[in-house]
């Protein structure tokens, strides 16, 4: 078997209907690129295990018996990839025509860029902002404290959303969203994998961010477009624990960066 041009990781947890809708956008669009498609199910509750072995007989599922958390699902697909390239893709997007050939292509002839991004359009077609600016501890306290809905245009705020970039120029940035991220091999071996101390969120700002640190750029490409529902995986968590989590991550991600002592 020859090697794939590039190996796509989703990692799912009850959302076997939009991962069905993902995984036949993949095929649709693949065109003649030789792909290999990675699933693992973090020991969903509804019908994904069976719906992929049954519908998906050529993709490599894992499933999990426990719920191992983003960053560590998303390992465990990376580890068992050959390609040079790994997608790594939510089950709540849908992917485009030429979209995958069209980041491939940039990230091949680009050799500095370790991490691309690309365009995000919600449900209804319109524009889904998918670049932020590394955080600070202000911003994401602002969040985490709600005062960022009182106050949604403090400074602090903008920069770390980017309200100010623009999504029809192709360019380096900080960050680009997890839901859908082209990651060199080289630079996993460079740096190292995802940090399974995130069990979700930032654990794709820290991979940025290493990423940074190391010389790599991280890009964002404004013509390949995907299709992201929005959350569904995590939507089916309960407030008061996406509250934790988020603020867990966020408080590791700033003492691991140096921003808290």
């Amino acid at each position: 078997m020859s090697q794939p041009d590039l190996s796509i990781v989703i990692v799912s947890w009850n959302v076997s209907s939009l991962l069905k809708k993902c995984l036949e956008s993949i095929f649709r669009y693949h065109d003649k690129l030789n792909i290999e498609v990675i699933v693992v199910d973090n020991a969903s509750g509804d019908d994904t295990v069976a719906m992929v072995t049954r519908t998906f007989p050529e993709i490599t599922l894992i499933a999990n018996s426990y719920n191992a958390g983003f960053a560590k699902a998303n390992n465990q697909g990376i580890m068992q990839a050959h390609s040079d390239y790994l997608l790594l893709l939510n089950p709540d997007t849908e992917v485009t025509k030429d979209a995958l050939q069209k980041m491939l292509e940039h990230i091949t002839n680009n050799e500095q860029i370790g991490i691309l991004g690309c365009k995000h359009i919600n449900t209804n077609l319109t524009l889904q902002h998918s670049v932020r600016r590394f955080p600070t501890v202000m911003a994401i306290f602002l969040i985490f404290s709600k005062i960022a809905k009182i106050m949604p245009g403090a400074p602090s705020l903008e920069h770390y959303f980017a309200t100010d970039f623009n999504y029809k120029q192709t360019g380096p940035v900080d960050q680009v969203a997890g839901s859908c991220m082209l990651v060199r091999q080289a630079l996993l071996k460079d740096i190292g994998l995802l940090d399974e101390k995130f069990f979700i969120w930032f654990e794709e700002v820290d991979l940025c961010k290493r990423a940074h640190d190391a010389g790599w750029e991280v890009w964002y490409h404004a013509l390949p477009k995907i299709i992201h529902h929005g959350g569904a995986s995590f939507g089916q968590q309960m407030t008061l624990k996406k509250q934790i989590l988020f603020f867990k991550s966020a408080l590791y991600y700033f003492r691991k960066h140096g921003f808290l002592k």
